[in-house]
């Protein structure tokens, strides 16, 4: 299929999730495999090396082994040549990598700085994720989806279908096979339940839902409600200035983005949802936190507790989360100062 239409997606690798970004990078590449000129589609990737936050064990790994790591994959599975900052004879696939040990950077920064950079550039931003497995027909999908409404709605946001969610409010973003399917307990993997948002879900199953399609099913709403996860945003949006806020520092940097859109522009924006193509996002990965240093003996894949080791991380999620729904108030933002002062 030819493209019409230019794409950039986006993910923020940290160091501790080199074991498993090699699944994300191959369904991208199975992506870009079915279309003709993949030229037109930007992979960006930003391998984040910075231990401000969570430190190495050095006894199992080397950050400089990780960046190692990082770059093997990048060639085996995209097959080409690496240099500094991008590669392949197309020169579309791009990456950085944090080599400053000061620079804590997050998936809002990450994030924030992917939607300015590249919405001059491209017609359709997608964030991707580390977990994430994105469908085969990404980008034929979204070139068509952008193809027939970009008239009529230049500024709208889509999102693909996603497993059995939290509760009954994300029912419209679920896969119609999942959703009659009882919600389960969200406490640790869950190995068995496929619509399980514990469930590990390979390329291979996901493309077992998605092979089944022989019509798409697109449906439409402006009662937002999308995670940051495969999250597809026209470029007009970010170019008339919708952004993630600099007070949204570390976590529900999706929530945020959304606040703001809500208030730029009220319900007038459009979320188109494929309710049929599955993309899938598996948030307890048994591979998501290797090498971080004081977190052995948890189980793969239970993150709350590998997390809530650290000191700062209940703070920071807590003041992130107060900015996120303060935005418009009239109150103080945090920061990463006053997650680290011990005053607060």
């Amino acid at each position: 299929m030819e493209l019409k239409n230019k794409f950039a997606i986006g993910c923020l690798v940290q160091w501790y999730e080199i074991e498993m970004i090699g699944e994300y990078l191959q369904s991208v590449k199975n992506a870009l495999d079915v279309v003709d000129n993949r030229k037109n589609v930007i992979v960006d990737l930003y391998l984040n090396c910075n231990e401000s936050l969570e430190s190495i064990d050095e006894t199992q790994i080397t950050i400089s082994d990780i960046k190692e790591k990082f770059k093997s994959l990048l060639q085996e599975i995209f097959d080409y040549d690496v240099d500094d900052h991008f590669f392949g004879p197309l020169r579309n696939i791009q990456f950085e990598i944090n080599h400053r040990s000061d620079l804590i950077y997050t998936v809002a920064d990450y994030r924030r700085d992917f939607n300015a950079k590249y919405c001059t550039q491209v017609d359709v931003l997608m964030w991707g994720e580390s977990d994430a497995l994105i469908p085969r027909q990404t980008f034929q999908v979204l070139d068509h989806l952008h193809g027939s409404v970009k008239e009529q709605t230049p500024k709208y946001v889509a999102f693909f279908a996603t497993c059995k969610m939290w509760d009954q409010s994300w029912e419209a973003l679920e896969h119609p096979e999942f959703t009659d399917k009882p919600f389960v307990d969200m406490s640790t993997v869950d190995t068995e339940r496929w619509w399980s948002l514990r469930y590990n879900m390979s390329i291979d199953e996901m493309n077992s839902f998605n092979d089944k399609v022989e019509q798409l099913d697109v449906k439409q709403t402006n009662d937002l409600k999308f995670n940051g996860c495969g999250l597809v945003i026209s470029s007009e949006i970010v170019k008339s200035g919708v952004n993630i806020p600099p007070g949204s520092f570390f976590i529900h940097e999706d929530t945020a983005f959304m606040h703001v859109l809500q208030r730029m522009y009220g319900n007038s924006i459009v979320q188109y949802i494929f309710k049929n193509i599955l993309l899938v996002h598996n948030r307890k990965h048994i591979k998501k936190r290797r090498y971080v240093l004081g977190e052995e003996g948890i189980n793969p894949g239970d993150i709350g507790p590998a997390r809530d080791r650290h000191d700062w991380y209940k703070k920071a999620a807590e003041m992130s989360e107060f900015n996120t729904y303060n935005l418009f108030n009239q109150t103080k933002l945090y920061t990463w100062e006053d997650v680290f002062n011990d005053n607060n």
